[in-house]
């Protein structure tokens, strides 16, 4: 079997020195590169592929897939003509859940989610204007993703 050459980052597929059928390759170059640049997810990581996924749509692929995920444990899979496609995230690769808005990192191992940071309470003294300004950090944060909006308690 012939290893068709790949990209060095992505793993995208190369047309080869007189290839046959050179745009299944670049078809399947350029459906890869729609799903990972700018990424955003629908949802993950989960295990279990989703039930009536739509054309284009992407999932982050949890530990122990079952069904047409198995084996593919912190891919992206990317639904396209029908099938799966799955790509293997790479060592500080980002993706935006589309479910609350969070920044997912890839750590070389699998995908980090952003810590839930409390709005300060207690103490013997209350600095209103620090509180203030701690909070509406903490929502401008939430707002770019950087923080998972619905983690977030004001007390």
């Amino acid at each position: 079997m012939t290893v068709m050459p790949t990209t060095p980052r992505l793993a995208l597929p190369l047309l080869g020195v007189a290839q046959a059928q050179k745009e299944v390759t670049h078809n399947e170059a350029l459906t890869l590169l729609d799903a990972l640049v700018h990424a955003a997810v629908e949802a993950g990581p989960i295990a279990a592929p989703p039930a009536d996924p739509e054309e284009g749509q992407c999932w982050i692929v949890g530990a122990a897939p079952t069904g047409a995920w198995a084996g593919r444990e912190n891919a992206i899979a990317i639904r396209t003509g029908g099938g799966w496609r799955f790509a293997p995230p790479r060592e500080g690769m980002r993706a935006t859940r589309l479910t609350d808005g969070a920044q997912l990192r890839f750590d070389s191992a699998a995908w980090a989610v952003p810590a839930t940071i409390m709005v300060p309470f207690g103490g013997s003294t209350i600095d209103a204007e620090a509180r203030s300004a701690i909070s509406t950090l903490i929502l401008h944060l939430a707002a770019q993703g950087l923080l998972i909006s619905g983690s977030i308690s004001v007390l």
